[in-house]
């Protein structure tokens, strides 16, 4: 049975890269859409169902940290940022906004392919014989993808934050080094000075905190990695 190619919508005002991506992307079997503003990525969006989006940040006009911005307002769906090399403000900020991964530019297309692969595969892998987790009052159900919930109410994550928060959530209690965390959760190993994790964290919670309150913390462990804690009682 042949499987669907999956579809890719590139958003980034350089034309030559976005010729050049649409090509190898297409002899790896994806079907691509280019945007060359941010205007126009949304209104393909909004118009056509898309696996996935690669954005890039700095773009003229509506820049690509707005277009995120907008796509988080309506939609989870992975967002793959490219950001200018060396400037870990824009990956930052990417992040805290919702993307899913980010990569430097000038990138080589097989490194783009594989982070592409890498988070559509944790985007549509399930966990069809393993039971939900529940800790204190939020159960998460890996058959579902998302279906994060609290007192049966939805907690809203992307892919990645709900990779994260469920392997944090079936370790409660013990620790999970970030050296675990980066390949089962991005795909990838950590590299220097990598915050990538970090910032999905601190999303985690932020919305943990306005749903739960301190009935579940996530600790960092120094010079391991992070814990997710379940408090039997808060003050």
């Amino acid at each position: 049975m042949l499987q669907t190619a999956r579809r890719i919508l590139i958003v980034d005002d350089d034309v030559e890269l976005v010729t050049l991506l649409v090509d190898y992307l297409t002899l790896e079997g994806f079907q691509v859409t280019p945007a060359h503003n941010g205007a126009d990525g949304l209104a393909l969006l909004a118009k056509n169902t898309f696996d996935l989006v690669v954005l890039d940040v700095m773009m003229p006009g509506m820049s690509g940290v707005d277009v995120l911005r907008q796509i988080r307002q309506k939609s989870q769906i992975p967002v793959l940022m490219l950001t200018a090399r060396g400037d870990p403000v824009d990956r930052i900020v990417g992040l805290e906004l919702g993307a899913d991964d980010y990569v430097p530019k000038p990138c080589p297309p097989r490194e783009l392919v594989a982070r592409i692969n890498a988070i559509l595969r944790r985007s549509r892998q399930t966990a069809a014989t393993a039971a939900p987790v529940v800790v204190g009052p939020v159960s998460v159900d890996a058959t579902k993808r998302s279906a994060v919930t609290c007192n049966g109410q939805p907690i809203e994550f992307t892919g990645t934050e709900f990779t994260l928060f469920e392997l944090l959530a079936r370790n409660a209690g013990h620790p999970v080094s970030k050296e675990d965390i980066y390949p089962k959760v991005l795909g990838r190993p950590m590299g220097p000075y990598d915050r990538a994790i970090d910032v999905h964290v601190s999303s985690i919670r932020h919305k943990l905190l306005h749903t739960v309150g301190r009935a579940l913390t996530i600790d960092s462990i120094r010079g391991v990695g992070y814990q997710l804690i379940v408090h039997s009682s808060t003050p």
